[in-house]
């Protein structure tokens, strides 16, 4: 039996904070998001500038809070692979763990080919990569770490891997397939490429520790290497190597899960404990990106640091509101979501471009969104649209939780 499961620790419940975390999360991929988006454009102000920048991609170097989103996810994954897989290795051993993590680890991804268009265009009109595959990747790699290893080997595993990726991307080599080699070029989208044929991969000019958008040794890979269709045009934010440190961050989450599950010391010093692992993350994180940027994009080590940190910090906080303070009425709708992250996701994807948001646009948009733009505030109508998607999308997992319908690969 491998080193992680602790047969003499009591029978643990579900965590309630997981949940409202996860949920948390979700609310804001879902589309509260534009909440905030229209009330800035309402009522232009400060604060709201500053929230709706937080609530957008940094472009390239740097960190908002929308960024914390996947990775948080993936980090939360991490925690939930302790519990689940802690039983079923006690029970049933490890082969059945196995065999859950693989099986569980292939569907997911391919749920996540379907979500990302599945077979609606053909060949090479498909994105092999994306955020539920690499969700799938993370969950598939760190569940069997977990089944093998003991915790001192998962902590090598994933000191190796950032810095093993660090020096990758440092010393290794690779060509600048730009046009014009050389300078501050960044290979883009908006800046005109979007396909792999407009780079020169035959370039004899090598490069190294580049870190300016598109010209990294990551993204040289993915143009190299990775078939299909490319988010990026002619790279992906979930690309091929920058899935080395992604794995990480649900280890990050499984150091977190076996915390929780040991106990180590009382309940209300574990929060606290979660709380300043995670700030000494960050500023470990941030420090890095001195030399190493934090960087989303390519998944740099000092951004799995990072993100993983503040992912620390908001599970303290949750677990000590939650389940050491019981004070859940709060965060009721988050449990609903939270349980059930998947159906919504792919609820919101299926009914098409903005999901929950679209379907609120049918219900007050038009004459409806006109009358309050005219009679009440400019910006109004749009305002209104988005709490209908919050209320609509709430009301989905409220609904879903009640009948108990939970989708579980």
């Amino acid at each position: 039996m491998p080193a992680p499961i602790n047969a003499a620790a009591p029978a643990t419940q579900r965590l309630a904070s997981l949940d409202a975390l996860r949920g948390f999360d979700m609310f804001w991929i879902l589309g509260a998001d534009s909440l905030v988006y229209a009330l800035h454009e309402m009522s232009p102000s400060a604060p709201t500038k500053l929230l709706a920048e937080q609530l957008d991609h940094a472009e390239w170097a740097g960190f908002h809070f929308y960024d914390l989103i996947f990775p948080m996810f993936v980090f939360i994954m991490g925690v939930s692979t302790v519990f689940s897989l802690t039983k079923i290795l006690e029970r049933e051993g490890r082969a059945a763990a196995m065999k859950r993590v693989l099986t569980r680890g292939l569907l997911l991804f391919v749920v996540g080919l379907i979500y990302s268009g599945g077979f609606t265009n053909p060949w090479p009109d498909l994105r092999l990569l994306g955020v539920l595959n690499r969700i799938a990747l993370c969950y598939t790699f760190g569940g069997l770490i977990f089944c093998f290893c003991r915790p001192r080997a998962m902590i090598a595993i994933a000191v190796s891997l950032l810095l093993g990726y660090w020096a990758l991307l440092a010393c290794v080599p690779f060509p600048d397939v730009r046009p014009t080699p050389g300078g501050t070029t960044i290979i883009t989208r908006e800046a005109g490429f979007k396909k792999v044929e407009q780079l020169n991969l035959a370039s004899t000019n090598y490069i190294h520790g580049s870190y300016v958008q598109g010209v990294t040794l990551p993204n040289y890979i993915d143009q190299k290497y990775l078939p299909g269709r490319k988010y990026d045009g002619t790279y992906d934010p979930e690309g091929l190597l920058s899935t080395l440190p992604a794995i990480v961050t649900g280890l990050l989450g499984i150091f977190a899960g076996l915390f929780l599950k040991s106990r180590p010391v009382p309940e209300p010093k574990t929060a606290g404990w979660l709380i300043g692992a995670g700030a000494a993350g960050v500023a470990l994180g941030f420090l890095w990106g001195l030399e190493f940027p934090v960087i989303k994009k390519i998944w740099t080590s000092s951004f799995v640091l990072v993100a993983g940190g503040y992912s620390a910090m908001l599970l303290g906080a949750f677990y000590w509101i939650v389940d050491v303070k019981k004070k859940t009425a709060w965060c009721q709708p988050f449990i609903w979501i939270g349980m059930n992250p998947l159906t919504i996701y792919l609820t919101s994807n299926f009914l098409g471009g903005l999901g929950f948001h679209k379907l609120a646009t049918r219900l007050a948009g038009g004459p409806v969104k006109n009358f309050l733009d005219t009679h009440i505030a400019t910006g109004c109508g749009e305002l209104v649209i988005s709490l209908v998607g919050v209320l609509l999308f709430i009301g989905f997992a409220r609904f879903l939780y009640q009948r108990k319908i939970f989708l579980r690969l």
